[in-house]
């Protein structure tokens, strides 16, 4: 992953390890980040670790740590998940675990590098992502990366009792 690198940004990809699970878990469980995701149960510390033997070592998962190019200091998790070979397509997921990283590009820088990741080595056809609807800051971090919208699902899934719309996107490998 060396060459996953954003230079204008400060920012470079390299692959999660097992020694990334506090922290993860930390940034998954921090209330800005945890409201931006479907998926919004606690997260724990055998929950990372049984993703990485179920998912990450049985190659269903690609996870990388964003870090900053002058400190080393990891900033956040890009993902690809539910890798499908049969149809070269995968989902993705980003989150930004550390406050003071969020809103100066480093998502859109990170999905651009994920995106590149992808299409060049893993030679994926199709990355695809959803995000809730209101989250409009993630929805115009995507466009920038290259993700487009494609549909809008209504009331799919519910969130503390309330039904929400989720925003389906994807990039198409321009290979």
């Amino acid at each position: 992953m060396e060459q996953y690198i954003d230079r204008g940004v400060g920012i470079y990809l390299r692959l999660m390890t097992r020694e990334d699970t506090d922290l993860i878990v930390a940034w998954r469980n921090s209330d800005d980040v945890r409201k931006n995701f479907i998926y919004q149960e606690p997260f724990t510390r055998q929950g990372h670790e049984d993703w990485i033997r179920n998912m990450v070592e049985k190659g269903k998962v690609v996870q990388d740590i964003i870090c900053d190019l002058a400190s080393d200091r990891p900033l956040g998790s890009v993902y690809i998940r539910d890798i499908d070979r049969q149809h070269n397509k995968a989902e993705y997921g980003i989150f930004i675990g550390e406050a003071h990283a969020r809103g100066r590009g480093i998502g859109t820088a990170a999905a651009k590098l994920m995106l590149r990741y992808c299409f060049a080595e893993e030679k994926l056809h199709r990355i695809y992502l959803r995000a809730l609807a209101g989250n409009e800051r993630a929805i115009r971090s995507y466009e920038k990366a290259g993700f487009r919208k494609e549909a809008c699902l209504k009331d799919d899934v519910r969130i503390d009792g309330k039904y929400c719309d989720i925003i389906w996107m994807a990039a198409i490998s321009p290979i």
